[in-house]
């Protein structure tokens, strides 16, 4: 594909396209601050917190590939504008409930905005930039979860102590409400335009994606990415309430998880950054798993009595390093594609195996807290994950 129009469009729709994707990751983020106060004002049990956490990526888990196809026809500027709009309006709605059980399905709903978004996102961005800058602007791209749990970690707490947790929400649906009014100003038709023009003319659904799953190496980057996500929010969304058990205050808690979330960013333009530069995927992604295992490891499975500061760098390397992995994958999983016309149906599988992890990992891990009596044995759950990663990433072919 030619990049020759694309390149003469400013950068700001790139940024806008990225911004959308932080705005629907605070949607993410949201509930990790807000659980020890929906604990007391919802009643909310532990394992109920992981559903709270994970229940937005039930949507992406079933229907993530099928959200992929639908924005490769409905038009990708299109899928992002109205998930924007939907999401605004969803958590707004959401923030007028009045129990455990009804935030739960709302919860639930949030989560097929949220794929309306960061689907179709990455397949955008590859209109929007030139194919030797692809690596790089992914990386970019990979640090919008991160990015948008660290915002939601860091604001949540102030906002929350002052006007509850549905003001919270409702204040988010209106910033996504604003999202969708810049997208809609500051990113041209034209880019989806030209987007579709260079694609090859578009099989039927159903024959492009029996094309993504007959090839090998979108399912070694989906799976990978599977045992990243899971891992990643298991620690990332539970910290602040294992640092306020500790007796840490609700501030200070939130403060902590958003640097661990915002030190992702950094390993994910790193990510991006080494790939770029010829460093092989194999390497960057072998070094961020054995990484997380080593941080899951010390948090969770050395003695109570351990130094906090010392659990703390490990948090900060688990997220940090582990941030590689997420832009890397991103770049992988674009050029795994069989063909033009599949790229967002690869992307839409990929998301989908991610959202898998990040569904099934935090009840897991709750329900190993409650039953066990403690964190402790959250390490073995993590780590068999890394190990999984690090499988399939010396799995793949040398030419990923």
């Amino acid at each position: 594909m030619t990049n020759t129009n694309v390149a003469a469009q400013p950068l700001w729709p790139a940024v806008l396209v990225v911004l959308a994707g932080i705005v629907a990751a605070m949607h993410v983020g949201k509930v990790a601050p807000a659980i020890p106060i929906l604990r007391a004002q919802l009643d909310v049990s532990l394992v109920q917190a992981g559903w709270l956490l994970s229940l937005s990526q039930m949507a992406g888990m079933l229907t993530a590939v099928f959200v992929g196809m639908f924005a490769d026809g409905f038009g990708l500027r299109r899928s992002v504008l109205w998930g924007l709009v939907l999401l605004g309006l969803l958590s707004g709605l959401a923030g007028l409930t009045t129990s455990a059980p009804q935030l739960l399905l709302m919860r639930a709903i949030e989560g097929a905005a949220i794929l309306m978004i960061i689907v179709p996102a990455p397949a955008l961005l590859r209109s929007l930039v030139d194919p030797d800058r692809l690596s790089t602007a992914m990386g970019f791209w990979g640090t919008f979860m991160p990015t948008g749990t660290a915002t939601a970690m860091l604001l949540g707490p102030a906002l929350m102590a002052h006007f509850g947790w549905a003001t919270w929400w409702e204040t988010l649906g209106a910033i996504a409400l604003l999202m969708a009014l810049l997208f809609n100003m500051g990113v041209p038709r034209v880019a989806v335009a030209v987007a579709v023009a260079g694609a090859r003319p578009p099989a039927a659904n159903l024959q492009r994606l029996r094309l993504v799953w007959r090839t090998p190496q979108v399912w070694r980057v989906a799976l990978a990415f599977a045992c990243y996500s899971g891992q990643w929010l298991v620690i990332i969304g539970f910290l602040p309430t294992l640092l306020q058990t500790g007796g840490m205050s609700a501030g200070l808690a939130g403060t902590i998880a958003a640097i661990a979330s915002a030190v992702n960013i950094v390993g994910n333009i790193a990510g991006g950054r080494l790939l770029q530069k010829g460093v092989p995927s194999q390497r960057v992604l072998g070094i961020a798993f054995a990484t997380m295992a080593a941080g899951a490891f010390v948090v969770f499975g050395t003695p109570s009595d351990t130094p906090l500061i010392v659990k703390l760098v490990a948090v900060l390397m688990f997220s940090g390093v582990g941030g590689m992995i997420p832009g890397s994958l991103f770049s992988l999983a674009v050029r795994a594609a069989p063909t033009e016309d599949t790229a967002s149906t690869a992307l839409g599988w990929t998301t989908q195996m991610s959202m898998l992890g990040q569904f099934s990992m935090p009840p897991v891990a709750a329900a190993l807290a409650s039953g066990y009596g403690n964190w402790s044995l959250t390490w073995i759950a993590t780590g068999a994950l890394s190990l999984m990663g690090i499988y399939l990433t010396f799995a793949r072919k040398a030419h990923a």
